[in-house]
């Protein structure tokens, strides 16, 4: 595996405790980004360097954009459609009422425009977490029950055809067979197992080549795994915590990182002063664009 030291700039310093979910909006030459925990939705003009912050009605653990502006969120109510410009919010189901302890969590909208989201125990007392998939109607089915701790790292091949989860709890990166016509799941294998590499699987996303980029949490890095499961490249990150990595500028020739600083030490923030602030660096390849929420 090849290493290297990053030298990335800090395009925003929002402070997040648990930055994540980066979106690239490529028609205004905007990122997106969320902090779980404050929460608050964050929205960055790369071209004038303003940010612009909101406060979601409920705590986020991901969301979809609609090219109108309206965002399809898994919140701790469930799932629902927000508007922050306008405020609008519309619950369109709740599909973990019946398991009081768990939450949703990482989400992301597939190639065909469908909104797939896993859910966890908040205290991690078990693989109790649920993989749910919403259409642009708002209809919300089960896609897999149970074996689930603390999903992470959603995103898809270049072809479609292949759909990622990972588990930060065992730092496995899972693959399916993935039915773009239906939204199906299927032959589910492993991908990876990443436990013997640095920090622990947080969010991902695929570049052109069909190779996964993940961000390791605790792990100050970037492993990019090549599409056999092999890590191929470790970026070195100024930064403990980084949470998620998507592809975004020019030609999707910039990886954007989330990071935080979730329970970190003075001292250590200290010495980390890009932490909870949003990164950007050159991709060595370009990334893929994001399908709208109900567009694919």
């Amino acid at each position: 595996m090849h290493e290297e030291t990053a030298r990335p700039a800090e395009v925003a310093h929002t402070d997040d405790v648990i930055g994540e979910v980066p979106h690239w909006e490529a028609a205004a030459g905007r990122l997106w980004w969320i902090d779980i925990l404050k929460p608050a939705l964050h929205r960055l003009d790369t071209a004038s360097g303003e940010v612009r912050s909101w406060t979601p009605p409920e705590k986020l653990g991901s969301y979809g954009r609609r090219r109108d502006g309206t965002m399809v969120v898994g919140g701790r109510g469930g799932i629902a459609l927000w508007h922050p410009e306008t405020g609008r919010f519309d619950r369109l189901s709740e599909p973990e009422a019946d398991r009081p302890d768990n939450i949703l969590n990482d989400g992301r909208v597939g190639p065909d425009g469908r909104f797939v989201i896993a859910s966890m125990n908040k205290r991690l007392a078990g693989p109790t977490g649920r993989l749910w998939q919403v259409d642009g109607d708002g209809t919300t089915r089960c896609l897999q029950d149970g074996d689930i701790h603390l999903p992470n790292a959603i995103c898809w091949s270049p072809d479609g055809a292949t759909m990622y989860l990972g588990d930060s709890h065992t730092n496995m990166i899972w693959q399916y067979d993935y039915d773009r016509a239906s939204g199906a799941i299927g032959n589910r294998r492993l991908f990876a197992d990443t436990s013997d590499l640095p920090g622990d699987c947080d969010g991902a996303s695929i570049d052109s080549e069909g190779f996964l980029w993940n961000a390791r949490f605790g792990g100050a890095c970037l492993i990019r795994f090549a599409p056999d499961g092999r890590a191929e490249r470790l970026l070195h990150l100024p930064v403990s915590q980084p949470t998620h990595v998507t592809f975004g500028g020019a030609d999707l020739a910039t990886l954007y990182v989330t990071s935080g600083h979730f329970r970190l030490s003075d001292e250590v923030k200290a010495a980390e002063p890009m932490s909870g602030g949003l990164l950007a660096l050159p991709a060595p390849c370009p990334g893929l664009p994001e399908t709208p929420f109900a567009e694919g």
